[in-house]
């Protein structure tokens, strides 16, 4: 029996159940001992066919005598995951003979006469061709809402494109930490190990990286000289702009990623105070500040609606606020399925309450950012004229990037569109207190 589809198997239908394909899926293959090329092979699988799954929803549904959604989840599971592979152009006595051994045995025989007939159909199989939100949802494997907010944010042909990029697996993007190396150094030894190596042309010290194998086993990444960031993630705390000697508030902190970049802007001279409310994420920061020698960053459990601070008591203050993350379903392609409309508007209630109290600890003179990686309006521009009306001593200030090309401007901040720069998508707010 297949190792490999078995464990695929077994994420597709726990991600289906709730759980988060990106904290799922590398405890899963800590589990195991497969070889590299192996756990490259779970992961293909696993995300793929959670980016296509509405797609190939559609397709199966020609073939099955049953309806999907009263399938058992890991039958359910089994067709998506043979049906991608066929999609893929893998041969079909593997695509569908090993995952038809790792399917459950009272539904082998069903899930093997299913898609053997998908396989004498295709691929291709055709899709819906027209251009209202339900043909373009299942072309582009996305719910409909998606589609229609992505068409209404950010115009027609944007949104296509951003959808199509939502289903490419994205480059691994590694940031210089500046207190361990430097971007050429970097570059030079990554390609010595045979890294395919791209400098960003959105933030300059992050490196788009491919071919990298185990990431843990490189050793620039092992001792914390390069740190997993997405560009746009990059992109907030230069925004923010950290000094040497301020001192820092990261709201919303974990995992610590940003912690980590202010504190390397400031030299290790200052303090950034990394907040969070979950404590077990409190932990796992603090191990990753030691790993790294952010020796400057100090890991705290705090709720962001309610500080523990007092006010006017902080030169820089990030919120990076939690939110329907629709900028970032190339990476998490789990979310398109798991985020609903009405989402929204609870997590916009959330981003006002964490920006009011944020506000209050910014001192005279002080900066505070306010950024969320989606593009939804009532998340990005309807919290600027929140904070516009509510908070009249916070003034906004212009970004350290021109309008156009990547960067669009959003009420009185910037959305960096996906599609336009092959990065996150990220709305980022700039406001400075007056007095």
């Amino acid at each position: 029996m297949s190792t490999t589809r078995v464990l695929a198997l077994d994420a597709l239908v726990r991600i289906e159940d709730g759980a988060y394909a990106n904290l799922l899926l590398p405890e899963l293959l800590r589990r195991r001992d497969l070889e590299a090329r192996d756990r490259a092979f779970v992961t293909d699988l696993v995300y793929s066919t959670v980016r296509q799954q509405r797609a190939l929803d559609f397709v199966l549904a020609r073939f099955s005598s049953r309806p999907l959604h009263k399938l058992d989840a890991p039958v359910r599971a089994a067709l998506r995951l043979g049906a991608f592979q066929l999609g893929a152009g893998m041969a079909a006595h593997a695509a569908v003979g090993e995952t038809v051994e790792a399917a459950p045995e009272r539904a082998r025989g069903f899930v093997n006469g299913t898609l053997r007939s998908l396989a004498r159909a295709g691929p291709p199989w055709p899709l819906p061709e027209g251009d209202d939100a339900a043909s373009i949802g299942i072309r582009t494997s996305h719910p409909d809402w998606i589609v229609e907010t992505f068409i209404r944010e950010l115009g027609t042909e944007a949104a296509l494109a951003t959808l199509e990029l939502d289903n490419q697996p994205p480059p691994v993007t590694l940031r210089v930490n500046g207190t361990r190396t430097t971007p050429p150094r970097a570059i030079a030894q990554l390609e010595e190990l045979g890294v395919e190596v791209e400098q960003s042309t959105v933030v300059p010290d992050s490196l788009l990286v491919r071919h990298t194998g185990d990431l843990a086993a490189v050793p620039l990444v092992r001792d914390g000289a390069l740190v997993v960031q997405e560009q746009a993630s990059t992109a907030v705390v230069a925004a923010l702009d950290p000094q040497p000697g301020e001192r820092v508030l990261d709201v919303a902190a974990a995992p610590g990623g940003k912690s980590i970049t202010a504190a390397g802007r400031m030299t290790q001279d200052g303090l950034v105070v990394a907040a969070d409310v979950h404590a077990a994420r409190v932990r796992m920061m603090a191990r990753t500040f030691e790993r790294v020698g952010a020796r400057r960053a100090v890991p705290v459990v705090a709720d962001g609606r309610h500080l523990p601070f007092g006010d006017q008591r902080f030169d820089r203050v990030l919120v990076d606020a939690p939110c329907s993350g629709l900028g970032v379903l190339r990476r998490r392609p789990d979310a398109r399925w798991r985020v609903q409309p009405h989402d929204v508007d609870d997590l916009a209630a959330l981003q006002r309450e964490l920006l009011v109290e944020a506000a209050r600890v910014v001192r005279p003179g002080g900066r505070l950012v306010y950024s969320v990686c989606t593009i939804t309006a009532a998340e990005t521009e309807g919290v600027d004229a929140f904070a516009a009306d509510e908070l009249p001593d916070l003034v906004a200030c212009e970004p350290p990037w021109p309008t156009g090309g990547a960067w669009r401007a959003r009420g009185r901040g910037t959305l960096l569109v996906p599609s336009a720069a092959g990065t996150d998508g990220m709305f980022v707010l700039v406001l400075e207190r007056s007095r």
